[in-house]
């Protein structure tokens, strides 16, 4: 049974469609990822889903008693709320009577008056009765996991932590249906790590928006894509997403060739002069009107960004080079007796926990702030280009033309004047949008302003602290790109595991209490470093050659079996193919629901042949 149902929903801001009649249906047990570009709708629509806003056009239908929990990108809190009482908020008047508790206890540490003691005993008989101590450890379990202090003012963390807050307010509550929209924003690996089992253990719906491809390809049972104002239902994980999609396109491209062709023709039919017109026939003129409606109503598949990195002289072979840095932190040892040396062409990943240190590190290393003990020099004809996780570099209060060019018409992009509109329309910024105030930008929109900014300069060191936040999953993989083929220094923070692996060809790892460790590749590579057994000091490598491992040749039974397997793997495909066929209809979620979560348990057991099957056939071989 479906737990939110939505029929025919339009919303449009201005003359801009985001919602063309959408549909949609959740089932319980779903895990639905919403995907698109940034400023297509998709925050858009989980508000409607929410009840926030109202669609222009349209009916939603939600289960009775359905409890929906929602994870905005900008929450609000009360002013004097504490983490704790802020989360236990959330649990409604159960949840009062947790946080009450946990104030007499936090009050007893100071006071033992015995009117504090008959009080709390009091609250202790309640929550006993309504079940509250299964919800205060639910509570507790949350905020140590996300390590949320649970007495700080939430009205006096940064933007990253109050984020988090949010995060534990939802998931407390356990609703029927959870949207989440960027639930990894700020989010250290660990906690994804933890956030991820979270989810898969859920037994609710869940629809998220997530631009963190790892992320989505663990945790989504279906991808569903907002594209010019329609959604479009893929089943399956991310990868199956990307397979059935590029069909889609070329599928697409063909038909609209083909529709483009014909309409040519009949506009020559129709300009044909006077004896056309003695013989035409009406029918076919109001065909042709109505061809010319379905063009103009075709909404093309938007540009991509153009990146474009300014190129300048090269640095020198030594980048940076750190001696015996130590920094401590209020009583904290953040980096401690750490060395490097960075050199030309190195592209580095910083990764580690929040607050163990990756942006002092930074500073440090760019002479911004001083360390305790320990030197660091920098080389020659350094040109060094910050982006910074905060947008700390952006006004407000300034436009997008100033924010890029300072007021300037025109930039010198590699040698070459570019008008400042044309380089915005490279990171898909209109010409009505160019003198827009930075403040109305969404949070993606924000972070392509800055790297418009940045790529302004001509640079050989990029230092990006946390670039992806918000860029939508084109935008990734377009900078991954860029950065790939990038000749100068990189030093890159970010919790995207699948942007190190792609990007970094180097870590450097905040292992805790201060020990920072060097690793060789990206993020997969230093997990398998990681739990190697490290060999012991001072032991000699042997000399002897490695024995040649023997080829062992097939038995009877095992030969048979390869022989076999092409076909049987060819069957599993076949059944997969069907089955994936039978859920992509656009009824199959309205009907019996032991017969959906049959289908989809059968799915998931295809699925798990073939790939043993995939395995066994590679042995084999």
């Amino acid at each position: 049974m479906s737990i939110i149902n939505l029929t025919n929903i339009s919303m449009a801001f201005g003359h801009v469609p985001l919602l063309d009649k959408t549909e949609l249906r959740i089932a319980q047990g779903e895990r639905v990822c919403l995907i698109g570009r940034n400023g297509e709708g998709k925050s858009t629509l989980l508000k409607i889903i929410n009840g926030e806003i109202s669609p222009d056009l349209g009916n939603i239908e939600y289960q009775s008693g359905a409890k929906i929990a929602f994870l905005s990108q900008e929450p609000h809190f009360d002013a004097n709320d504490t983490v704790f009482r802020a989360v236990a908020k959330s649990l409604g008047a159960a949840g009062k009577l947790v946080e009450e508790y946990h104030e007499l206890i936090e009050q007893m540490t100071h006071d033992t008056d015995e009117r504090l003691l008959a009080k709390l005993e009091k609250v202790q008989h309640r929550l006993e009765a309504e079940d509250g101590w299964s919800l205060e450890q639910r509570v507790e379990t949350v905020l140590s996991k996300l390590k949320l202090p649970t007495e700080q003012i939430v009205a006096e963390m940064s933007g990253g932590w109050k984020r988090r807050v949010a995060l534990a307010q939802v998931l407390v509550i356990e609703p029927d249906l959870l949207l989440l929209d960027e639930p990894t924003n700020h989010l250290d690996i660990e906690a994804i790590t933890w956030l991820e089992e979270q989810l898969l253990n859920f037994n609710g719906g869940l629809l998220f928006i997530t631009h963190d491809r790892r992320f989505m390809q663990r945790i989504a049972t279906r991808i569903i894509e907002l594209d010019r104002g329609k959604l479009t239902s893929y089943i399956g994980d991310y990868a199956t997403y990307l397979r059935q999609k590029e069909a889609t396109l070329a599928a697409e491209a063909t038909h609209a060739a083909k529709f483009d062709k014909y309409l040519a023709q009949e506009e020559v039919w129709i300009r044909q002069g006077i004896k056309a017109r003695r013989t035409r026939n009406e029918g076919r003129v109001r065909a042709l009107k109505k061809l010319r409606e379905q063009r103009s109503q075709r909404r093309e598949v938007k540009g991509k960004i153009n990146l474009n990195l300014n190129r300048s002289e090269l640095s020198g072979k030594i980048v940076i080079e750190a001696e015996e840095i130590s920094k401590n932190y209020d009583n904290t040892q953040l980096i401690n007796n750490f060395s490097t040396v960075i050199m030309r062409g190195d592209r580095i990943g910083l990764i580690g926990a929040n607050g163990t240190g990756k942006s002092t590190l930074l500073k440090i290393l760019l002479d911004e702030l001083p360390p305790d003990s320990g030197s660091v020099k920098h080389g020659t004809k350094l040109s060094v280009a910050y982006f910074d996780q905060l947008r700390e570099q952006l006004n407000p209060e300034d436009t997008l033309i100033d924010a890029v060019a300072e007021g300037s018409d025109t930039l010198m992009i590699n040698g070459q004047n570019k008008h400042v509109m044309s380089y915005l329309g490279d990171f898909l910024f209109p010409p009505a949008r160019a003198r827009s105030k930075v403040k109305s930008l969404s949070g993606g929109e924000r972070n392509r302003l800055l790297l418009a900014r940045l790529f302004t300069k001509p640079v050989n060191v990029l230092v990006l602290d946390e670039p992806t936040n918000d860029l939508d999953v084109e935008s990734l993989e377009l900078l991954e790109e860029l950065l790939s083929a990038y000749s100068g220094t990189l030093l890159l923070v970010s919790h995207d595991r699948d942007f190190l692996d792609n990007v970094v060809t180097s870590t450097i790892v905040f292992e805790g209490e201060g020990k920072i460790q060097e690793y060789v590749g990206g993020y997969q590579d230093w997990l398998r470093q990681r739990s190697q057994p490290k060999s012991k000091p001072n032991t000699p490598l042997s000399k002897e050659k490695p024995e040649k491992p023997k080829t062992q040749k097939l038995g009877y039974k095992e030969q048979r079996e390869l022989e076999a397997l092409p076909e049987f793997i060819e069957n599993l495909e076949s059944t997969l193919d069907t089955l994936q066929t039978k859920i992509s209809q656009a009824d199959f979620y309205q009907g019996d629901s032991e017969e959906i979560n049959q289908t989809l348990a059968e799915i998931k057991k295809v699925e798990a042949e073939l790939q043993a099957g995939y395995e066994r056939w590679e042995v084999l071989e």
